[in-house]
């Protein structure tokens, strides 16, 4: 498979979870929601590291990979946004966080997809 097409079947990944957190938001089932905003912000990791020749899939993987783009783009606060990203991953196992957090963790997940167009 080719980077190319590769990084587009992450960015059609990236997508649907976008979609469905919304989905998910709107129902109230916050839970869920935040492990479908986790998955959007790792797809579009992977699509910006598929784009590059670069190969992540567990979670240590993608973090050096945001934390690698953080460095090239400091301002982009990529590191930070992509930290509220994993902490939905973490809310989806333990149910800590109310529905204005996971709201506001939503929010940055939107805010890092966009951010990480820039590398696509």
């Amino acid at each position: 498979m080719s980077t190319h097409s590769e990084s587009q079947r992450y960015l059609a990944l990236n997508s649907k979870y976008l979609a469905e957190g919304e989905g998910l938001l709107k129902k109230g089932d916050y839970v869920q929601a935040s492990e479908k905003f986790w998955g959007a912000a790792a797809e579009i990791v992977k699509a910006a590291a598929a784009r590059r020749g670069v190969v992540v899939r567990a979670h240590r993987s993608i973090s050096e990979f945001v934390s690698k783009l953080d460095e090239e783009r400091p301002d982009l606060e990529l590191a930070l946004l992509f930290h509220v990203a994993n902490s939905l991953h973490t809310n989806f196992y333990e149910d800590w966080f109310d529905a204005k957090m996971v709201v506001k963790g939503a929010e940055a997940v939107r805010t890092f997809v966009e951010r990480m167009k820039e590398f696509l």
